[in-house]
């Protein structure tokens, strides 16, 4: 099961799903509520939410078969409220260039979501009138996708309704944390991998709470990426890094 980061869509993961699907692995991505193709949700649009849609959607698949979650950016947030839901079906995590709940009480952190939140206040009220067509074509698809889905994506990212719902999740991004710390770290016994963006700097403070899942957990893998962004690495040039995460917990699962 993928889930997307803030402003994202399913078709973020097609080089990832492509990969997968060359191991026979069955994957998942999905459209959140109000995002790509997917109706609106109620609001807020906060990780409670968006957990128990996605619950939801896992109840309706096969309730024999086990799951992986991975979550690129912003979804480190979902994917921490979600976890304790489905614990009972669930053999690990990639998390790809992902927030963690925790990353908000850092004080470079919060002043990026208190810029972004702010940003986000205002294209909520001005959505309607074209804004994000002109941003789509220039910055839309910065992961590097093939062409067809690539304008899919730009498509998407240049929808008013799914500039407006992405625009509401991330005014919750405190409200997400919060409600994620509260459920308190990843149970140590699943396999974590985190896979970051090594062309990104990152004090080493912050890249310690990022890795954090990982070192905490039983089974964990680390792996920063050097030369990927924080959307390139789902490209064509590093997903594989990706897949090696999600590889590193389908090794473990199936020992235990």
């Amino acid at each position: 099961m993928l889930e997307c980061g803030a402003f994202g869509c399913a078709a973020d993961w097609f080089v990832v799903q492509t990969l997968l699907a060359e191991q026979g692995v069955r994957s998942l991505a999905y459209d959140r509520a109000g995002l790509g193709y997917s109706d609106p949700g109620p609001d807020p649009r906060d990780a409670r939410a968006i957990a128990a849609d996605l619950e939801a959607l896992v109840a309706s698949i096969d309730p024999n078969s086990r799951l992986v979650l991975g979550g690129h950016s912003m979804a480190g947030l979902f994917l921490r409220s979600l976890a304790p839901r489905v614990r009972h079906r669930l053999d690990g995590l990639v998390l790809v260039d992902a927030v963690t709940p925790e990353s908000i009480n850092h004080p470079a952190v919060a002043r990026m979501v208190g810029g972004f939140r702010l940003a986000m206040f205002g294209l909520d009220r001005v959505a309607d009138l074209g804004v994000m067509q002109a941003w789509a074509l220039m910055a839309g698809d910065r992961i590097g996708l093939p062409t067809e889905v690539s304008l899919e994506k730009r498509r998407i990212y240049a929808s008013a309704s799914h500039a407006r719902t992405a625009a509401r999740e991330v005014q919750q991004w405190p409200a997400s944390a919060a409600q994620g710390r509260m459920q308190g770290p990843f149970d140590p016994d699943l396999p974590v991998a985190v896979v970051t963006a090594g062309a990104v700097p990152l004090p080493a403070d912050l890249q310690a709470i990022q890795n954090a899942p990982a070192v905490d957990s039983r089974a964990g893998w680390v792996d920063r990426v050097p030369g990927a962004l924080h959307a390139s690495l789902l490209g064509p040039r590093f997903a594989h890094r990706v897949v090696r995460g999600f590889e590193h917990v389908l090794s473990v699962s199936r020992e235990g």
